[in-house]
């Protein structure tokens, strides 16, 4: 990404305010029955690499890579907002996608267990989404 895509990106990620932007990535993981949802609130971290992650978890391949296109097609789509980078499709156990104020993990249930990012960065607050089934 260019300088100039990336301040763009910024600008518009800025026009949604950090809850609207959360809430419409959470939206996006559940319309593909995402589950397992976590917040982690990173703001308070000093050494964080962003100010949140968004975790949750799909049970196959296949649904992990669904839940993370349709998060973003549908930022894209609606807001014109690009990932800054995103990796992990070759096997898509695990998707990364960094949108610089947050970055979104998708998980299939072995690697979330595995890599517990939870309790890696168990020093922030996190908050569970209830699932919707």
């Amino acid at each position: 990404m260019t300088e100039s895509q990336a301040t763009n990106n910024s600008a518009k990620t800025a026009e949604l305010t950090d809850k609207e932007f959360r809430t419409f990535i959470i939206d996006a993981i559940q319309d593909k029955k995402g589950r397992a949802i976590s917040v982690v609130d990173l703001s308070e971290v000093e050494t964080a690499p962003t100010r949140e992650f968004i975790i949750c978890e799909g049970r196959t391949p296949q649904q992990v890579a669904a839940i993370a296109d349709n998060i973003r097609e549908s930022l894209l789509d609606k807001h014109g907002i690009k990932p800054y980078n995103y990796d992990g499709y070759r096997n898509a156990n695990w998707i990364v996608i960094d949108y610089g104020s947050a970055m979104i993990h998708v998980f299939v249930p072995d690697f979330r267990s595995l890599y517990n990012l939870e309790e890696l960065w168990s020093d922030a607050v996190i908050t569970e989404v209830p699932d919707l089934d």
